[in-house]
């Protein structure tokens, strides 16, 4: 009996061996279909948004005549949204795609000017939030590896250096604008009017909920109530307005979480000054992934 047994065991083991393997659609091979060029690239988006990407790089392409390139523009799309999305280095998307690290750099250069051509300024931004109830206004750090030139980069807040990106949320918490990055030793405020933010609020006549960083913003900036050592302690009522705007505030941090939901923004490793180019892009893609890019 246990002989039978074995033998019935080999056999299924034998015949499980025979089935075809379906491979898995999470792995982009190099032709050579070699184990060590293999690149995991699950991007969590939707083929919408993929297929909208290479429409506008072979859009690009057809107006510079580009004759003939390495990947063709479904394969640059890919290889762009790997990078941004799930962070993947040049050189790891150079052995993914069976191309130079040069021409994997150059492939996501040029579809991220691409797309950052096309995001909204921030007059055209408050246009479409003035059609909401109410905006939440909230400011992100993205960090940076380059200590060069520490002060202007060092934010006292967070106590590491980045950029800093002022961010527009709509009352479910989607992402609604980023505005340009800014050194990360600019005040919430500060960049906020920098950026004319502040300005393109309050002509519009939108209400925005923002943090105790945006105190004197004026305008239709609503802020907490904000606690001195030389003045009494807040009244009931105040803490009751605090935690009402706590509770509608949190919302915003949803569009926080998205934008650093993009792992190229974990911690950039280019030039600081290529941050807007990236985010602006991101916010395009974020969009259109939504469904509610109007462009």
């Amino acid at each position: 009996m246990k002989a039978l047994v074995r033998m019935g065991l080999r056999k299924a083991v034998a015949d499980e061996r025979r089935l075809p393997i379906r491979q898995q659609s999470t792995k982009i091979r190099c032709p050579n279909r070699e184990p060590r060029c293999c690149l995991r690239a699950s991007i969590p988006l939707s083929n919408h948004t993929l297929i909208r990407l290479a429409e506008l790089i072979r859009t690009r392409h057809a107006e510079r005549r580009s004759l003939w390139r390495k990947l063709d523009p479904a394969q640059q799309a890919l290889l762009v949204l790997a990078h941004l999305c799930n962070g993947d280095t040049y050189a790891r998307l150079a052995a993914g795609f069976a191309v130079g690290t040069t021409t994997a750099w150059r492939y996501v250069r040029e579809a991220v000017d691409l797309l950052a051509a096309l995001a909204d300024d921030a007059h055209a931004a408050v246009a479409r939030a003035a059609r909401l109830v109410y905006t939440i206004l909230d400011g992100a750090l993205i960090p940076i590896d380059r200590l060069a030139d520490k002060r202007p980069y060092c934010s006292g807040k967070h106590k590491r250096h980045g950029m800093n990106v002022q961010l527009l949320a709509d009352p479910m918490g989607r992402l609604v604008w980023a505005s340009h990055a800014l050194p990360g030793a600019v005040h919430d405020v500060t960049a906020a009017r920098k950026v004319g933010l502040i300005d393109a609020l309050t002509s519009a006549d939108v209400k925005t909920f923002a943090d105790k960083g945006y105190q004197g913003a004026g305008g239709t900036i609503r802020t907490p109530f904000k606690w001195h050592r030389h003045r009494p302690g807040l009244s009931r009522g105040q803490r009751d307005v605090n935690r009402a705007h706590a509770c509608i505030r949190a919302i915003g941090e949803r569009a926080v979480a998205t934008l650093k939901g993009w792992n190229v923004l974990t911690r950039l490793r280019c030039c600081p000054h290529r941050a807007t180019a990236l985010v602006q892009a991101i916010l395009v893609l974020q969009l259109v992934e939504e469904g509610r890019y109007s462009g």
